[in-house]
């Protein structure tokens, strides 16, 4: 898809997405897991993909937990996986590191062990202070316990004039306990005592792509994602497909007022989405039609129907899809705001 053509409803595939693609980029937080438990049916969902001949790769912004690490965690929660299948922001960022200074290089690492193992991967060495004489500042999430003394250290070095990376801004980053502060606000610290602006890797940004089509050889790669600003927006960044599943951070409303670079292929409820195709969404009358449903824009709100005129039928996802049309359609270039509250509230989803 060119980034000329917007998106104005979601696509139909008539052959099931774990066959109509090669491999699956999924993001684990909100996707496969959460606060560290696998989300209801990823396990099987994804075995099914798998014994299908999909290949499945993680893909992840955290910089904080090694490949192995993460690659672990998906093993004890069912889902089999190589640390060779597990793609983070650290790989991403120490690639755009590596390509801009020499091997051996010195560079101050502001993060964990993600991040040091990364670079050293990449023939780099991470130093601790400001003073080790580094060719460049890193800064990728160090964890919940990272000493404020960290992001002075960035501070005095990144002053100094010295080429500035991060590997991703995601601002907030999810915990069993609530939101937390991400690598993002790590990074806006740093950037208030310099006023410098850092090299960013991670998604959306294509380094990140990059990273996971080198490491995975995906030719027809599908992003499956929760996030409409990292997830669905890198896919977009990238040139390739996309899944949302609803089983994250993004719902209705906002995907429904999503701009063209936050509007995924397929939408579904969550992982299962891959073992099937996707229904067609069609023209109908002066609105669109999926499944049972019909969605179109009276005034300055968006309406549904059923076909049966009464009761709620069919599946709810068509629903929403029609929905996605109505909305995408008429906001064009934009984001939709269009009052769709009681559309929304008819699918209960």
């Amino acid at each position: 898809m060119s980034h000329q053509h917007h998106r104005s409803r979601p696509s139909g595939s008539g052959t099931a997405l774990n066959e109509a693609y090669d491999t699956a980029l999924l993001d684990l937080d909100g996707v496969v897991y959460a606060g560290g438990e696998a989300i209801a049916y990823a396990v099987e969902a994804l075995a099914e993909a798998r014994a299908g001949g999909m290949h499945l790769a993680y893909v992840t912004n955290n910089a904080l937990r090694t490949p192995d690490a993460v690659a672990e965690h998906l093993t004890e929660l069912g889902v089999p996986a190589e640390p060779s299948d597990v793609i983070t922001s650290a790989q991403a960022v120490a690639r755009l590191v590596a390509d801009q200074l020499p091997p051996g290089a010195r560079v101050l690492a502001i993060g964990g062990e993600g991040l040091r193992v990364a670079l050293r991967e990449r023939g780099l060495v991470p130093v601790e202070s400001a003073d080790d004489d580094p060719a460049a500042v890193v800064q990728g999430y160090g964890g919940p316990d990272m000493a404020w003394g960290r992001f002075a250290e960035a501070s005095y070095a990144v002053r100094r004039g010295l080429p500035w990376f991060a590997s991703n801004t995601d601002l907030t980053i999810p915990s069993a306990r609530g939101i937390a502060p991400g690598n993002g606000a790590a990074v806006e610290v740093v950037r208030i005592a310099t006023g410098a602006e850092p090299q960013v890797a991670g998604k959306p940004l294509p380094p990140m792509h990059r990273e996971t089509v080198l490491r995975t050889g995906a030719e027809r790669p599908l992003v499956v994602g929760d996030r409409l600003d990292t997830d669905i927006e890198g896919a977009f960044n990238g040139g390739v497909d996309s899944l949302l599943v609803l089983t994250g951070v993004t719902d209705a409303g906002l995907l429904l007022a999503a701009p063209p670079q936050h509007r995924p292929t397929y939408v579904d409820r969550d992982l299962r989405g891959l073992l099937t195709g996707q229904p067609e969404v069609v023209a109908a009358g002066e609105g669109f039609r999926c499944g049972d449903w019909t969605a179109a824009v009276r005034g300055d709100r968006l309406v549904l129907e059923t076909a049966g005129g009464g009761e709620d039928g069919g599946d709810a996802l068509d629903g929403l899809r029609a929905l996605c049309a109505a909305a995408w359609t008429f906001a064009g270039a934009d984001g939709c705001d269009l009052e769709a509250e009681k559309a929304i509230a008819r699918l209960g989803l």
